[in-house]
């Protein structure tokens, strides 16, 4: 980034200082109202309130909740920054004064706790800011500014929804695609790479079959507790045995159901089961050694049928674009110093971040921002106690709100202002 877009860029976050308290209080009311995936009604409403009275032209509703704003400001690239919008069913345990104590209805009709165990109303508030900042100070870029807030990342509905809903054909297709996490790491801290940055995650569900029959005459069933006990089992194996130790997978079998009383066997057990893989071939095997290892086992059990295996959801690998992540990564270097502009290794968490860039044909960049207290992470990382720290999706996932609130907003800000500097 040359003395110019550093210049430009400091004109466009001289006044964060003064817009943090709104947005200090924008994240605490959203993280105080979580929704979850495609019932962001109130967080899309907030987001595209805030949009229309800083001049954009926004259009809600695409894939159900997702809003996307436009700032036209004269020639020059079409920059998207994405934020997601939905929490999860978690009861929150972080005893903050704007804890979550929401409950809603999800897909299945159950009643339960929801909390943004994510970061999301993080991200959304970053990209709020951001946009806020280039509507203020249109006279220190020229392009057009794309923030699209987007539903359903958690069950990877949620871009691909808005694709299906004509995203590529009714906006302008992008120069570039931004996006950004808040992660366990110091706050204020970025970390990013070029190539793959997190990994291709695959939710399935099996369904095994059996016999069931009273429980103390096991000699009459074909009990689908022991097929899938053994099955449970049996897929340890895949990734110490089937993938080389240069590559690397992650299978977690994360429930297993059946029955449900003691001296009751029952006709059927269901497994779930998540899988995490950084190279399309290594996913491909995966995925066929499941499938051959459910079958064997329900078969070697003498099920009455076959199982049935679906696949509950998908998320791509998302890679980092090499020239476009360097760009990103030399304004970052001259905005924040050194030390808070570091490099990561992929990370087995997944993201459907990448379905936009990949699908439209467009170079993305991805990257993290810390949401840890600096002293509690220093501390962790001295003692080797980092594993310790709350991980997103723990009911006790808390970002502290400063430098994270400023930092991510800065991000955003210095990467997109990579392009659209005068």
């Amino acid at each position: 980034m040359d003395e110019a877009t550093q210049k430009y860029s400091g004109d466009l976050l001289a006044n964060l200082s003064r817009l943090l308290p709104d947005l200090e209080s924008v994240y605490t009311d959203i993280h105080a109202h979580p929704e979850l995936s495609m019932q962001e009604n109130r967080t899309a409403r907030i987001a595209a309130d805030r949009l229309r009275a800083a001049g954009y032209e926004v259009t809600t509703g695409v894939g159900k909740t997702g809003v996307v704003g436009l700032l036209r400001n004269g020639d020059g690239p079409t920059i998207m920054l994405r934020a997601d919008m939905d929490a999860l069913p978690v009861k929150e345990a972080t005893g903050l004064p704007y804890a979550s104590s929401a409950t809603a209805t999800d897909h299945e009709g159950k009643t339960v706790p929801v909390m943004h165990a994510c970061g999301h109303d993080m991200h959304v508030t970053w990209l709020i800011g951001a946009a806020t900042l280039f509507a203020r100070n249109r006279d220190a870029w020229h392009g057009t500014l794309m923030p699209v807030f987007q539903p359903a990342e958690e069950t990877a509905e949620g871009a691909q929804a808005m694709i299906d809903d004509g995203l590529f054909k009714r906006f302008p297709k992008p120069d570039v695609v931004l996006g950004q996490h808040v992660m366990v790491g110091s706050s204020g801290v970025l970390s990013s790479r070029p190539g793959v940055i997190t990994s291709a995650g695959d939710s399935l569900q099996i369904r095994m079959f059996g016999r069931g029959a009273h429980g103390s005459m096991p000699q009459a069933s074909i009990d689908p507790v022991v097929m899938a006990a053994a099955t449970v089992l049996r897929l340890q194996t895949i990734v110490s045995r089937e993938v080389a130790a240069t590559d690397a997978a992650v299978i977690t079998v994360g429930s297993l159901q059946a029955g449900t009383k003691e001296n009751v066997i029952p006709d059927e057990a269901i497994i779930k089961l998540n899988v995490r893989t950084f190279d399309e071939n290594v996913r491909k095997h995966v995925l066929a050694a499941i499938t051959r290892i459910v079958n064997a086992e329900a078969e070697a059990s003498g099920a009455p049928k076959p199982p049935e295996i679906t696949s509950l959801d998908h998320y791509p690998l998302v890679k980092n674009d090499p020239e476009s992540a360097k760009r990103v990564g030399d304004a970052f270097r001259q905005h924040f110093t050194a030390d808070r502009v570091q490099a990561t290794q992929p990370t087995t968490a997944s993201e459907d971040f990448g379905s936009f860039g990949a699908e439209w044909g467009a170079p993305s960049v991805f990257w993290f921002v810390g949401g840890t207290d600096p002293a509690v992470y220093a501390k962790a990382k001295e003692s080797g106690s980092i594993g310790d720290i709350p991980t997103n999706h723990s009911p006790r996932f808390a970002p502290v709100i400063h430098p994270t609130l400023e930092t991510g907003v800065e991000a955003l800000v210095v990467a997109a202002q990579a392009w659209l500097s005068l």
